[in-house]
Formats: structure tokens, C-alpha cells, sequence
């Protein structure tokens, strides 16, 4: 009913004023003023001025006398109030009611107050209509140039008018707070005069909201008028508890940076006071939220402050450093050093443009600085501030900042990335200092006791909890978790000794790096020993950090191999039959990674040791259970980098070869031939088929997937390190150049060619077995055990899901999956572990492995092999880590042989499979089936159809891989538009002029399958409800895909259809203003360039609901007239974007909402042209001149 009376109602306006009345209770009068503020938003156009007059003039009155006193006034009363008189504004203002200022202003100086008696008489409530008036003024400077919510005539007509008249507005603003803030301060502290001076406060507290409404936009003369006194008055505000909020809300003044240069005013003995004061205050009053939020406001501040002094310095504008320059940073070091980790993050960004500027780096109250940050960094560089926790001060402000402790650990990890990246920088001023600082904090951690803290009995409960009810106390004892004091101290100092070390040798010159003092610190840290896993695992980073100086010093290298090969073997209780916890796994783990890195960057210093260095990895090998599969890979990669500057072919083939052999021997057996290739005899081996009784302890065949991983991993490890020399005469030295192709392109072969090559047949038949076992009679040989070891792991799900990983609490818990999780894993990673080495077998093998005997075919045979029973969780690594690859390192001389017999296939079924896929999706989304919601849960539903999507995308990049060249690719995709320009739409997207097709892409366009395949994949994907692939595909892919085809005969039907596509998907996804931009640039291309050939088009524009035929053949009359000169581009874009908004999709916010029309009122400004434009005198029927002489 209420909605029906504000739409019909022919008495709205008397029935609002009446249920308005301030005796009313606060919902009926809310109620009433909804009704009147309906009725000036969609009824305002059809009523008679008369009435449009008694409802100003009584809205005006409502707001003069119909008001409660401030404080009383309940806010939502208000907002309304204020909300009605800005809608009439927006109609009426400037053209229609030119004294609207003077009534507002006039309002706001009413109900002064009499004195008689000694006693104060209220003639009226003068607070209450300057606030209202302040909240008029803010919600119109809002919707005008916030938010921009009116066409464009009527924005610009208000907005330069409020510009025409911005002193007068500042003048008041000013005026009333000053002339409230100091009644507000005479008066708060007499009791008899709290509520007025409660009122003066609620007015001074507006004014200062309106205020940084306008602060932003307005001229910058209006803020530095009369010798600065407003942001003066805005500093001294700071010391006012109640007001000093909005005070710093508006000093954070934006705005073009060479207009900014007189707020360097900021940086004077009366700002930076207050500024320090005000800091020193609200923080010295402990823990409250009202002086944390201003806290927070005034670290902005002094943040905007240093990007302007960055900015303005050393720039065209005649700045020097400020004389309070060191006040500043030590009121900007005391935000860094404050215990809220928020406020700390903070300030990183403002001292990282303070340490690289090209100036204030070479001052030296910044170079005195930067020691005191460093210090400061090896504090907040500590993880501790969990709201659950109360281990530190910083606990307690975080339970403002963050809702649990997970959100606290994203947000710490990305602050400590942060604060590297400026530790780096400061570095770059002070190498010395950080290093000497990271050198007493090494040696103090290696010296201190371990301090465990109280988690260590709730963990020794969990591992019962957990099942392992063998593990003797030892196991646990003494040892850290990962919130333990010790480990959080260890792991924040190892950061910094990382961060700080490797810019020293970045910055340094090499005689001036203090090589002693570093072989003293490597020294220390390899004698230190512990049986702490988390502990250890630091020492090793340390071992790592330091490590560069063993290049000075060659003869410590067998010490530090001899601590890394310790560790790969660590254990926290020697032969303890318990199992290892996930720490004690990353040690081990990192010891390898430290070696592989070692190898890597320095090759040269480790060749010398090669010797013994295989030696003890060999004996590594000869004990099978020693060592997990991918540790054995970790150092036969180690070795295999290291091999690479034998550069000597014969030598390296024959090393390989050896080192192999294991592998060879066990991969070629006849037995593994037999499993390899058979789907049921596979799935036996690996113990897939078994009933196991007891899934934590019992896993007969664990010994067989683990000889099958180490396979795989081995052939991978090899395929990725084995390479040539970079320089082309030592490869030509050493027997790896073989020539060039006909393209220019150098030949080399790989010794480990050979090898990877005999292994390469099983590879490929255990990928063929892989795909197959996803076939539904295979599932169902699975054992009751492992019904589910082909499914996702729960990992992968949370990631794809975007759930956040729980905190590992359980860090130091076992890492004793069930038999399941185990065979799940082993799965996953065999599947993508395979694919992976057919990615990089390319780049490793070159034209040895492109000239394959039937590669393609064998290819197509078992990787693309089953695809329809293949999940999409495994298809989308195939196509990243295996396709791709391949494809982009193919030579062209076998895009013919390999990639097209391939890539053909491949589009075709890609097509038809996520065809289907959103098909299912697009029905589920209308049909609500309740008895499917069993089967299929939210959460199943919710994975599935994110799998598409990210699949989409997969397969969408491998299209722009294969057929876009990198020059067309890298573009601008939304380009902020000129806001004068009234006609601009909302986000521009051009792509550039040369988005062309690769040599690969003419190729596979040439092919007729292929060519309607990837067109039909590029244009069908523009519907589908997933806008990140919409767009990439509309600005990369669609328009130089179909170009290509242009010159040919495309049938009118297809045209048709390629045009109809891109409407479809401005319909699904012209919610979104960058992907909506990029699509109708694309209809406009596709129109423009077709149009004239295919009178279709004009057919299926005429289908366009809404469309305004006469505008139409307005539009196409100049397309198809080549006599005339073309319109601007950027009109003609507008004007097709005109034409076909009625088939642009919007948010579903907006689909039923009822249309707002405002209506333009007779211009006030016109833009003075320069000269003629050329549209305008080519506008039919003589048009064009009238509008020029219009008043």
C-alpha cells in the first residue's frame, strides 16, 4: 500500500507535510519525509510550478522551524531532510532558483538567541539549520562530484556554478567553525553549558566533514586563502579531542601535484607542532578507539605530507627541504615504532619514497635516520600482535584491525615483504650500519637461551590427539612451536640478516665489503648446532645469507656443504621410528633447495668440489629408505647444475649417463614396462585396489609409488638443469653447437638427450595409463579405501576457493596422512610432475626432441588421451605447464609437423567441452532444484563452477598465447578519460593498432578446423559469466582473430552470428565498466568494419531493444557515405554506444530499480569551441548552425 500511495497518489505532497509535523513520533515523520522525497525524485517532471513552489517553500519551512533541537533531532530525520532539499537542487539549481544560497545561508543564521534577566531565551534552533545546512551543502558536492549520479548538462551547470560560488561557500564553512569552535571551547568546560556547547560541537564537527567534501576539488587558493588560516585553524583543531578527527580528514588535501606547493605550509613550527602534540596525546591515553581512528587519520597526514615533499623536491618547483624536516621524521619514526602493526605498515610506502628519492637520500637528517628505522624494523619485523593472543601490546590494537588471527597472519606477511623491500633501500644509503646490526643480532640468538613459551604442552596433547601415541617425550620436548618466543625472535632476525646482507653486496664495492667479519659470522653459525627443526631451518637461511663471502674465501666450502648435508639428513631423535613432523620435513627440504641454490649461482665455486660432492651423494642414494624421492632429486639436480660447466659434451653424456643408469634401470625393467602401460595392473602396483584396515599405519605398497616418484622426478630434474653453455664459443668448444636452422636460429644438442629419449616411450605410456584411469569401469576398481584417491586434494580446493589455509598450529604436529591422503597426493603430483617434463622437454631438447618420430600423433595418444572422463582440476595443469610451454618454444619450422595436427584437435574439443560446461551452468543458475541439493551442495557446486571458470581462462590464454603476438598483448586496458569531455563513456579500452597474429596463429587460421574453432571458442567465451576472461579475450583475442578471416567470403550468417556475440556479452557482463568498454569498442569495430558489406547488421542492430531507429540511420548514413568526413572517432563511438545501450547488461542492483529523469535545463555554459568542427557542419538538414547561436 505505501509503496502504491507514494506512486498514485494525488495528495502525496499535503499527506508528507502532515505526517512531517515535528509533533509526530521520529517513524511517521521518517515516513513522511520519504513520501515527499519520492515525489521530488520521479514526479518532480510532471508537477505544476505552483506545487513544485509550496513544496520548496514548506520543505524550507520544515527545515527553519519543524526540526527538534540538534541534539534531539534524531540523525535519520536529518539525512532526509537534507537528502529531499539537494533532489530539488539538482532539478532547479541554478537556472530555476538562483537565491538558493541566500536561503540556505539565511536559515543558518536563524534562532539567535535574547538575553534578558540574566537568562538565555531560544528564539529558534540555530545549530539545528546550520547542520542541516552544512549536510545540504555536503550531500549536493557528493552526488555532483563524488559520485556524478546527473547527466552531464546538469553536473556540469551545478558544479560550476558551486565553483562560481565557492568563496562565498568556504567563507560560510569557515565562518560557522570558527565562530562554533570557539563557543565550543568557551563553554565546555562549565557544566551549566554542556549541552549548547555539545551543541557547538555537533556544528563544528559538519562544518569539518563538509569541508573535506570540498577540500579535494576546489581550487587550492580557496584553502590557502587569507594566509593559510584554514588548514592553520585545522591544525590547532588536532588538540581538540572532538573535533581533531575531522580536522585531519581534511588536511588530507589531494589534488594536482604543482598546485600543492603552498601546503607546504605544513611543514612550519605551528603545524608540525600541533602534529606532534596531538600524536603524543591521543596516543599517551592509551588504548581507546576514538583516539586510534584519529591516530590512524594523522599518520595518513604525515604520510601525504612526505609524497608531497617527494613530489615537490628536486621537481620544476622551487622547494628545498623544509627546516623542520627532522621534527617530521621523528614524529613519522614515532608512528614506526608505535605498537599498532597497522599504524606501522602504515608508513612503509612514505619511507620508501623518502630512501630512494633522488634528494632527500643524500640528506643527512635522513641518513641520521636511517640506523633508528633499521632499529625500529628488527622490532616490527617480529611476528607477535594475534588477537587471540595478549603476548604483546600490539595484541590488543589488533583486535580493533582484525577479525581473527588468520587475517592478521596475511596481513604480517605482506608487511614484512613490505618492510624488505625498504630495509633494502635504506641499506642502499647505510650498507655498514644494517649489516653490523645484523651481525650483533645473529650472534645475540646464537648465544641466547631457547625459550619455548607455553604452546609446548597443548602440542604434546595434539599429538596424542593425533594418534601418535608411540612418539617418546623426547620427540616433543624442548622444542619450539611456531609461536614459541625463541622461533619468532630467530625468524624475524633471519629475515633481516637475509634482507640487509644481500643489498650490502648489491651496494658495496668488493673491497669495501667486510669479508672477515662475514667468514666470522659463517663461522658461528656453522659451529652452532641444535636439534630445534624450526631453529635449524633459520641456521640454514643464515648459512645461505652468508654464503657470498665464501667467494673470498673458497677454502669454507666443505664446511658448508658439510652443515647442509647434515641437515638433509636431520632428525630430531635418531632411527626414531616416529614420524616426521612437518618442521622437520622443511628442513630437509630446505637443506636440498640451499644446495640446488648453491649449485645454481655459483657453479664455478662448487665445480672444484664436484668430486666429492657426488661421492656423498651417492652414498646418499645407495640407502633407499634415507632419503624421501624428491630429496634424492633435489641433489641429483644439485649435481646435474654442476655438470653443466664441465662444458665438455662427451664428459657431461657420459656423467648423466651414470648418474641415470639407476633410473634407466629400474624405468625400462620389464616389470615396470607391464605396470606402465596397463590401467588394472597400474593401479595394483601402487596398492590403489587394496582394503587397508588400518588407513594411518598400514601401506603395503608405499615402496612402489615411491620408486615410480623417484623415476619421474629424476627424468624431471634432469630435463630442467641439463643445458649448453650460454656462450656460443664454448659451446662450439665443447661439441653442443650443431649449426642453425633455416630461420637463424642456433642448433645445440643436450647431453642429456639421449637418456630422457630412451625413458621417453614409458613416460609417455604412463601418462596414457594416467588419463585412463579416470575411465568409469577404472574407478571402479579402486579399492573401498581409496574410493576417492583421484579426487582433488583438500589444499587445491581451499585455493581454488580462495578459503584462507589455516594458521599451522599443528606446525609441529606429524605429517601422518592417512593412506588415502598419501595416494592422493602421490596422484597429483605424478600427473603434473609428468606434464611438466613434456613442458620442458622443448626448451631442453630443442629440434632432438621436436623431430620425434610421430610426436604429434604419439602426443595426441596419451596426453589428450580419455579427455572427456579427465576432471577440469586436472585438465587445467596440462594445458598450463604442458601445452603452453610447448608451444611457445616450438620453432616455427614445426609448427606444420607438431604444433597445428595438435593445437587442432585440441580447440575443437575445448570448445565443445566448456560449451557444455556453462551450459550446465547457465540452466543451474534458473533452475532452483531442491532434491538436487543433497547430491550437490552449495560448496560442490560453488568448486565446479569456479573450476570452469579458472579453466575458461586457461584456454582462453593459450588461444591469445598461441595466435597474438606480445606487442598486441601488452596494451593499455582502461585509460582514464578527459573528464571535461561531457560526452566521454565510462572506461575507455582501445587496444592498440598492432594487435596482430603470430606466425603460429596465420598458421593455425590457415587450417579451416582449427580457424572455426578458435573464432567460435573466442566469441562464444564473451557470454560466459566470467568477466576476467571476457575481457582479456574482447581486448586481446576476438578483433585480430577475426581480421585475419576478414579479406575471405565470411556467409552473412557468420557475420551475423560474431556481431550478435559480442551484443550477448555486453547483455552478461555490461554490468562491469571495463569489460563493458572493451566490448562495445568491439562492436563498434566489427560494425564499422563490416556494415558497409553486410547489410545484416544493420538487421540485427535493429533488434536492439529501445533502439532509436532515426538515430540509426543517422549513424549508418555517415558510415556508408564515403563523400563525407569522418566524425571524430571518439563520437562516433559514443553515438554506437548510444545506439546499442539497450542491450547493455546492468548490475542486478540496478535491473529493477525505478529510473531517476533529470530533466537539462537551458544551458548556462557553453564551451567556447576554437574553430569548427567538422561534424558540426556536416550535420544534416542544416542543423549544426542553429546550435552554435543558441543563447
Amino acid at each position: 500500500f505505501c509503496e502504491e500511495f507514494k506512486e498514485k497518489c494525488p495528495i502525496c505532497v499535503p499527506c508528507g507535510l502532515k505526517l512531517a509535523e515535528k509533533t509526530q513520533t521520529a517513524i511517521v515523520r521518517h515516513f513522511g519525509l520519504q513520501i515527499l522525497e519520492h515525489v521530488v525524485k520521479y514526479r518532480w517532471n510532471n508537477m505544476p510550478r505552483l506545487e513544485k513552489v509550496y513544496l520548496k517553500n514548506n520543505v524550507m519551512g520544515l527545515i527553519s522551524s519543524g526540526t527538534q533541537s540538534i541534539l534531539e533531532e534524531e540523525s535519520h530525520i536529518k539525512d532526509v531532510l537534507s537528502r529531499i532539499v539537494v533532489e530539488m537542487i539538482k532539478r532547479e539549481w541554478p537556472q530555476h532558483w538562483p537565491d538558493m544560497l541566500k536561503e540556505l545561508d539565511t536559515l543558518s543564521k536563524q534562532g539567535c538567541l535574547d538575553y534578558a534577566d540574566g537568562v538565555y531565551f531560544a528564539l529558534g534552533h540555530q545549530e539545528t539549520q546550520t547542520e542541516l545546512v552544512m549536510f545540504i551543502l555536503l550531500r549536493l558536492a557528493e552526488d555532483v562530484v563524488t559520485f556524478q549520479t546527473l547527466p552531464t548538462q546538469r553536473r556540469r551547470d551545478i558544479q560550476q556554478t558551486l565553483t562560481q560560488n565557492m568563496e562565498k561557500i568556504f567563507s560560510f564553512l569557515l565562518t560557522a567553525l570558527q565562530q562554533n569552535v570557539s563557543k565550543y571551547r568557551r563553554m565546555k568546560t562549565d557544566l551549566a553549558q554542556e549541552p549548547k556547547a555539545q551543541a557547538n560541537c555537533r556544528v563544528g564537527i559538519a562544518a569539518l566533514n563538509t569541508l573535506a567534501g570540498y577540500i579535494d576539488w576546489v581550487a587550492l587558493s580557496h584553502i590557502t586563502a587569507d594566509n593559510c588560516k584554514l588548514l592553520e585553524m585545522l591544525c590547532l583543531l588536532l588538540n581538540e579531542p572532538e573535533l581533531q578527527v575531522g580536522a585531519a580528514e581534511c588536511l588530507l588535501i589531494a589534488g594536482k601535484l604543482e598546485d600543492r606547493k603552498p601546503l607546504m605550509v605544513l611543514f612550519g613550527d605551528i603545524a608540525m607542532h600541533c602534529i606532534l602534540s596531538a600524536a603524543q596525546t591521543a596516543d599517551g591515553e592509551g588504548l581507546v578507539e576514538k583516539h586510534y581512528v584519529f591516530l590512524k587519520r594523522l599518520c595518513q597526514v604525515l604520510c601525504a605530507l612526505g609524497s608531497q615533499l617527494c613530489a615537490l623536491l628536486g621537481s620544476d618547483c622551487d622547494v628545498e627541504t623544509p627546516a623542520n624536516f627532522g621534527k617530521y621524521l621523528e614524529s613519522f619514526l614515532a608512528f614506526t615504532t608505535h605498537p599498532s602493526q597497522f599504524l606501522r605498515s602504515s608508513t612503509q610506502i612514505t619511507w620508501g619514497a623518502l630512501f630512494r628519492h633522488e634528494v632527500l637520500s643524500h640528506d643527512p637528517l635522513l641518513l641520521a635516520v636511517v640506523p633508528k628505522y633499521l632499529r625500529a624494523s628488527m622490532t616490527n619485523l617480529v611476528k607477535v600482535g594475534f588477537p587471540s593472543k595478549a603476548d604483546s601490546p600490539s595484541c590488543e590494537y589488533s583486535r580493533f584491525d582484525f577479525d581473527s588471527d588468520e587475517d592478521f597472519n596475511a596481513f604480517f606477511n605482506s608487511f614484512r615483504a613490505q618492510q624488505g623491500e625498504v630495509m633494502r633501500m635504506a641499506c642502499r644509503l647505510d650498507p655498514l650500519t644494517g649489516f653490523q646490526m645484523a651481525g650483533e643480532w645473529l650472534k645475540y640468538q646464537l648465544t641466547a637461551p631457547v625459550d619455548t613459551g607455553p604452546m609446548n604442552c597443548r602440542l604434546l596433547l595434539r599429538m596424542v590427539e593425533h594418534g601418535v601415541l608411540f612418539l617418546s617425550a623426547k620427540t616433543g620436548e624442548g622444542l619450539c612451536s611456531i609461536f614459541s618466543p625463541s622461533f619468532v625472535q630467530w625468524d624475524a632476525m633471519t629475515f633481516f640478516s637475509e634482507s640487509v646482507i644481500s643489498q650490502m653486496f648489491r651496494t658495496m664495492d668488493k673491497d669495501e665489503i667486510p669479508v672477515n667479519d662475514g667468514i666470522d659470522l659463517l663461522q658461528l653459525v656453522l659451529n652452532f648446532e641444535t636439534k630445534d627443526p624450526l631453529i635449524l631451518s633459520c641456521v640454514l637461511t643464515n648459512v645461505s645469507a652468508l654464503f657470498p663471502f665464501v667467494t673470498y674465501r673458497p677454502e669454507y666450502l666443505p664446511q658448508v656443504l658439510s652443515k647442509l648435508f647434515a641437515s638433509v639428513t636431520f632428525e630430531v631423535v635418531e632411527e626414531s621410528k616416529a614420524p616426521r613432523t612437518r618442521a622437520v620435513k622443511n628442513v630437509r627440504r630446505h637443506a636440498c633447495s640451499s644446495i640446488i641454490k648453491m649449485c645454481r649461482d655459483y657453479p664455478q665455486l662448487v665445480l672444484p668440489n664436484f668430486e666429492m660432492l657426488y661421492n656423498h651423494v651417492k652414498q646418499l642414494l645407495s640407502n633407499e629408505l634415507l632419503l624421501t624421492q624428491m630429496e634424492k632429486c633435489a641433489l641429483m639436480e644439485a649435481l646435474v647444475l654442476i655438470s653443466n660447466q664441465f662444458k665438455d659434451y662427451e664428459r657431461q653424456k657420459a656423467f648423466l649417463e651414470e648418474l641415470m643408469a639407476p633410473v634407466a634401470g629400474l624405468w625400462l625393467s620389464p616389470e615396470m614396462q607391464r605396470v606402465l602401460s596397463d590401467p588394472e595392473a597400474f593401479i595394483s602396483y601402487v596398492g590403489a585396489d587394496n582394503k587397508i584396515a588400518d588407513p594411518v599405519l598400514e601401506d603395503p605398497s608405499g615402496l612402489n609409488r615411491s620408486r615410480i616418484s623417484f623415476c619421474v622426478y629424476t627424468i624431471l630434474g634432469v630435463v630442467k638443469r641439463a643445458r649448453w653453455p650460454a656462450a656460443t664459443e664454448e659451446a662450439k668448444a665443447g661439441g653442443f653447437f650443431l649449426g642453425y636452422l633455416p630461420s637463424g636460429t642456433p642448433m645445440y644438442r643436450n647431453p642429456c638427450t639421449e637418456q630422457v629419449l630412451k625413458l621417453f616411450d614409458n613416460l609417455l605410456a604412463l601418462i596414457r595409463t594416467h588419463n585412463n584411469l579416470y575411465m568409469p569401469e577404472m574407478v571402479a576398481r579402486l579399492g573401498d579405501t581409496f574410493a576417492k584417491a583421484l579426487d582433488m586434494l583438500e589444499v587445491e580446493k581451499n585455493a581454488i576457493l580462495g578459503l584462507p589455509q589455516p594458521l599451522l598450529e599443528l606446525y609441529d604436529s606429524p605429517v601422518y596422512k592417512t593412506v588415502l591422503e598419501r595416494m592422493q597426493g602421490f596422484f597429483c603430483t605424478l600427473y603434473d610432475n609428468c606434464f611438466h617434463i613434456l613442458g620442458n622437454a622443448g626448451p631442453s631438447m630443442q629440434q632432438d626432441f621436436y623431430t620425434v618420430e610421430g610426436l604429434a600423433t604419439q602426443l595426441l595418444s596419451s596426453a589428450f588421451n580419455n579427455l572427456n572422463n579427465i576432471p577440469d582440476y586436472r585438465l587445467r595443469p596440462m594445458l598450463r605447464v604442458f601445452v603452453k610451454p610447448l608451444v611457445l618454444s616450438c620453432p616455427s619450422e614445426y609448427y606444420e609437423t607438431l604444433v597445428c595436427p595438435m593445437l587442432g584437435p585440441l580447440f575443437t574439443y575445448l570448445h565443445m567441452r566448456l560449451s557444455q560446461k556453462w551450459q550446465v551452468i547457465n540452466q543451474r543458475s534458473m533452475l532452483c532444484e531442491d532434491d538436487a541439493a543433497d547430491d550437490n551442495p552449495e560448496s560442490q557446486e560453488m568448486l565446479e563452477e569456479q573450476l570452469v571458470r579458472l579453466l575458461t581462462r586457461e584456454v582462453m590464454d593459450l588461444a591469445t598465447v598461441c595466435c597474438v603476438s606480445k606487442k598486441g598483448v601488452e596494451q593499455n586496458t582502461t585509460a582514464a578519460v578527459d573528464g571535461d569531455d561531457d560526452e566521454a563513456m565510462a572506461t575507455e579500452v582501445t587496444p592498440p593498432a598492432n594487435a596482430e597474429l603470430t606466425e603460429l596463429g596465420k598458421c593455425l587460421m590457415k587450417q579451416e578446423d582449427v580457424c572455426t574453432a578458435v573464432l567460435i571458442t573466442a566469441y562464444t567465451s564473451l557470454s560466459w559469466k566470467d568477466t576476467l576472461s571476457c575481457q582479456r579475450t574482447t581486448t586481446q583475442l576476438c578483433w585480430p582473430l577475426l581480421k585475419q578471416v576478414l579479406p575471405g567470403n565470411l556467409l552473412p550468417d557468420a557475420v551475423s552470428w560474431f556481431f550478435t556475440s559480442v551484443l550477448k556479452g555486453l547483455q552478461v557482463h555490461g554490468q562491469h565498466d571495463g569489460c563493458m568498454a572493451a566490448l562495445v569498442h568491439l562492436a563498434f569495430q566489427i560494425y564499422e568494419a563490416l556494415r558497409p558489406r553486410y547489410a545484416e547488421l544493420k538487421a540485427v542492430m535493429e533488434q536492439i531493444p529501445d533502439i532509436q531507429l532515426d538515430s540509426l540511420e543517422q549513424f549508418d548514413s555517415k558510415l556508408l557515405n564515403p563523400t563525407l568526413q569522418k566524425v571524430a572517432d571518439k563520437r562516433r563511438k559514443d553515438h554506437f554506444k548510444r545506439l546499442i545501450s539497450g542491450c547493455i547488461g546492468k548490475p542486478i542492483g540496478e535491473q529493477f530499480r525505478k529510473e531517476v529523469h533529470i530533466r537539462n535545463l537551458p544551458s548556462l555554459f557553453k564551451k567556447v569551441k576554437p574553430s569548427l568542427e567538422t561534424d558540426v557542419l556536416e550535420n544534416e538538414d542544416g542543423e549544426g548552425f542553429n546550435v552554435l547561436f543558441e543563447p
